[in-house]
């Protein structure tokens, strides 16, 4: 793709480090097809896929030493997949999705970057009942939650795709809506935890962000 300026970084980790592709910044653009404005991704919303978010950069960290054994992993609206590509280094059964048309070629050309195995991508809306994806052990995501009417659709998008036993983690910048989301998976049946993210040394500024960790009863 060489019509949007690209720029390249590795990011380190305990023990792996990941050298990832992404867009220069949100200022870039390219939908020749009209794909991402046939699904109603605007302009100014295009480039948000391929940017490296906060967010995104602390769930990988979260992730990074979470028991993934013989686990089914779901990434939920995977973005850049940073996440994603660190697990898939650790060897895990990794799948992610994302509702916009370039994520998957994005996520190929990094898994290719860090000589690894594609990660398997489904282009998909929380609204979707696409059976064919099977159920997860543990799904993760980052700032998912920025519209209230997402809270109702991602819990009931979590619950449609979890195995009895299954655990989810999130990332929430500090939006509004994570409460309500939080309600909607209490009353689904999943106990809720949350944490104030330790910011790393280096950030500047530091991340404010909180981990909600949800888990699901084997019964």
């Amino acid at each position: 793709m060489t019509e949007v300026r690209l720029k390249y970084k590795t990011l380190e980790f305990k023990t792996l480090d990941i050298h990832l592709r992404s867009l220069r910044d949100k200022q870039e653009f390219y939908d020749p097809l009209g794909e991402a404005e046939s699904m109603g991704i605007s302009s100014a919303q295009w480039s948000l896929f391929g940017v490296l978010w906060p967010s995104e950069h602390v769930l990988a960290r979260a992730v990074e030493e979470l028991d993934i054994q013989g686990k089914r992993v779901l990434e939920v609206g995977c973005g850049i997949g940073l996440a994603s590509l660190l697990l898939k280094a650790r060897g895990a059964d990794i799948t992610a999705t994302d509702c916009h048309p370039q994520t998957g070629r994005f996520l190929d050309l990094n898994a290719q970057l860090n000589d690894l195995k594609p990660v398997p991508f489904l282009r998909t809306n929380w609204e979707d009942d696409y059976q064919g994806m099977g159920k997860f052990d543990l799904i993760i995501g980052s700032d998912l939650l920025y519209e209230q009417t997402g809270a109702d659709l991602l819990s009931q998008f979590i619950h449609r795709h979890a195995n009895p036993g299954c655990e989810a983690v999130m990332i929430d910048p500090g939006r509004r809506h994570h409460a309500r989301f939080s309600k909607r998976m209490v009353a689904l049946g999943w106990e809720h935890s949350q944490e104030k993210v330790t910011p790393l040394e280096s950030e500047d500024p530091p991340y404010k962000g909180v981990l909600l960790s949800y888990s699901l009863s084997n019964l």
